[in-house]
């Protein structure tokens, strides 16, 4: 493996959150056409945390955030960035990631949302990892955050078994090159959008009466035609940053993949040539949380031990937009 010429950022400190109320598979059993069964065969998840009535994105970040920033060592006013993914803000406007700041008390912070679905949290080191770089600050908090919840369509039993929420976050700082984040990817391709998405509640289909009943308001998805995109997608962007560096996949620790759907999951193991050991998987407890999920699976990992320090990590995702990436570190 080469070393990367220029400077880069590392992971200083990781922390997750997830709401204390868990929706399983036999509750859906109770509300939709479902089962256990058919969810596990199709998804691999068996439950999902769900927030409270009175949690809202910025909530759950907070939690996330708290928990990374003492694993860092650092003070909330020692930040200089927040970069937040999500697609469930507090509110259209001002940001989740300013209303964080807020609560942090991190005064100093430049802060901004980053709206790329599941490849949110991707999308966010990137540009947190090129801005560290051009010494445009020195310490930034990224965060992938969903209250998928809110937008979930609990009488669709294709998709409501799908989401559930959480928040996952990460401290950057400086570090030599070769060290930290060694390459990052990032594309899309917006004639797709169509596949995924909200249709309702925006400048386009601003939400009446006819489009509440028609629950424009909720997350639609193709589910067979994401599906197809998404395995060829992730396992582009993994390979373009090995690529970048020389490295090989044996030369890996862990895979941490967007926990979308097992059936994803596994056509990527298994295109990378990777076996089982090597891919973090948690859905089966969490569900699909979107921006949330990678960062949420990589804290737990690390909390474990099962992740250490001085490992080799790619982490890839696929969303909504349709937008995906990759990112290659080394922890």
């Amino acid at each position: 493996m080469k070393k990367t010429e220029c400077g880069g950022a590392r992971v200083a400190g990781i922390g997750h959150y997830l709401p204390e109320r868990i929706l399983t598979n036999f509750d859906f059993e109770k509300m939709v056409d479902t089962t256990d069964e058919w969810i596990v065969t199709r998804s691999g998840i068996r439950e999902r945390h769900i927030a409270a009535e009175d949690q809202a994105t910025s909530d759950l970040a907070f939690e996330a955030s708290k928990i990374a920033l003492a694993d860092a060592g650092v003070e909330p006013e020692d930040i200089d960035l927040i970069i937040l993914g999500t697609v469930t803000p507090d509110m259209p406007f001002p940001s989740a990631a300013c209303v964080l700041q807020d609560k942090l008390g991190a005064k100093k912070a430049a802060a901004f949302d980053v709206t790329a679905a599941c490849s949110g949290f991707i999308y966010g080191l990137s540009i947190a990892h090129s801005l560290i770089n051009n010494k445009k600050g020195e310490k930034a908090l990224v965060i992938g955050v969903e209250t998928l919840s809110r937008i979930t369509d609990y009488e669709d039993r294709t998709t409501c078994v799908l989401f559930g929420d959480g928040a996952g976050a990460t401290v950057l700082e400086p570090c030599a090159a070769g060290d930290g984040i060694l390459s990052t990817f990032m594309r899309s391709d917006g004639s797709l959008a169509e596949l995924l998405c909200q249709p309702g509640g925006g400048s386009r289909r601003p939400l009446n009466e006819e489009r509440l009943r028609n629950r424009e308001q909720y997350l639609k998805m193709k589910g067979n035609e994401v599906f197809k995109y998404a395995v060829r997608a992730m396992v582009g962007a993994s390979r373009t940053v090995l690529k970048e560096v020389d490295m090989t996949t044996e030369e890996l620790d862990f895979l941490i993949p967007h926990q979308a759907n097992i059936r994803i999951i596994e056509g990527v193991r298994r295109r990378l040539e990777l076996p089982k050991e090597k891919v973090i998987v948690n859905i089966d407890r969490v569900g699909n949380t979107s921006s949330a999920s990678i960062p949420i699976a990589f804290a737990e990992a690390v909390k474990n031990g099962e992740i250490k320090r001085g490992d080799t990590v790619l982490m890839a995702g696929f969303g909504g937009g349709l937008t995906w990436g990759a990112a290659l570190l080394k922890f």
